[in-house]
């Protein structure tokens, strides 16, 4: 009888030091650690890759091409390739500052914080969408509104809003991120009044760059009938050397 409630004593032990070691798993996955691995995934610590951009307008669409390289949240490049009127264009983020190389007409345009929030090469993507310019990460605070299941997978709902004087854009993102794979399945823009101005929603999950993720974007701006701008990665690579001096105004005239 000894050794019987000598064993039990032992089993449920051992049952409250799992229990624990549950919830203090369940208690260290914050909002601010499911933005981070989501971000990872589609970011990694540095990557090149290619793209292709379709604009769909109500009487017209084009579409483009374009090379990326980005290193954290700091660095991004991105070379135009096609339509041949815009092959050769190239964006550069620096730290907190962009610049577009256009070699058409020879210049380099530095752009202004106050252009972040313009159409990117007439899309429904602005230029802070496109490279990057805020953190998610670091320029929000992240709370966990809930669960909802989207596409099979149960996500959580995750509201960002912008810290103090932080260089965003956006008054408020909502989130809804795998809880499992942590694939952000979509997202909702909204401005400085509450309004709502652009659902995103990520789609065709597959292996790229040795990594499951999301490869298939898809814009549409609430308040403009038939206006929608989808982009696809057709090839990337994660966790590539590159050195911080790629990332330069004069390799922007250089690189193919």
């Amino acid at each position: 009888m000894k050794n019987f409630l000598t064993s039990l004593s032992i089993a449920v032990t051992g049952m409250l030091i799992l229990s624990s070691f549950g919830n203090i798993k369940a208690q260290e996955l914050t909002a601010t650690e499911v933005i981070d691995k989501a971000n990872d995934l589609m970011r990694g610590k540095s990557s090149k890759g290619e793209m292709t951009m379709t604009i769909i307008r109500p009487k017209w669409e084009r579409s483009l091409s374009f090379k990326t390289w980005s290193k954290g949240s700091e660095y991004s490049i991105i070379y135009v390739t096609a339509p041949a009127k815009e092959k050769g264009q190239v964006f550069l983020k620096r730290e907190k500052e962009m610049w577009n190389w256009v070699p058409s007409i020879e210049r380099m345009i530095k752009i202004p914080p106050s252009m972040m929030m313009q159409s990117w090469m007439g899309s429904d993507m602005t230029n802070d969408d496109l490279v990057k310019e805020s953190s998610i990460v670091n320029d929000y605070e992240h709370k966990i509104l809930g669960k909802e299941t989207l596409e099979g997978y149960e996500c959580y709902m995750i509201e960002l809003i912008p810290r103090e004087d932080a260089p965003v854009v956006w008054g408020k993102i909502i989130s809804w991120i795998s809880v499992k794979e942590y694939f952000t399945l979509k997202n909702e823009y909204y401005d400085e009044d509450g309004y709502l101005v652009n659902k995103e929603t990520l789609s065709k999950i597959r292996n790229v760059g040795n990594r499951v993720m999301p490869t298939f974007f898809e814009i549409i701006p609430v308040d403009k009938e038939g206006h929608k701008t989808t982009m696809e990665f057709t090839t990337m690579e994660f966790d590539v050397n590159i050195k911080d001096d790629f990332f330069s105004i004069q390799n922007m005239k250089r690189i193919r």
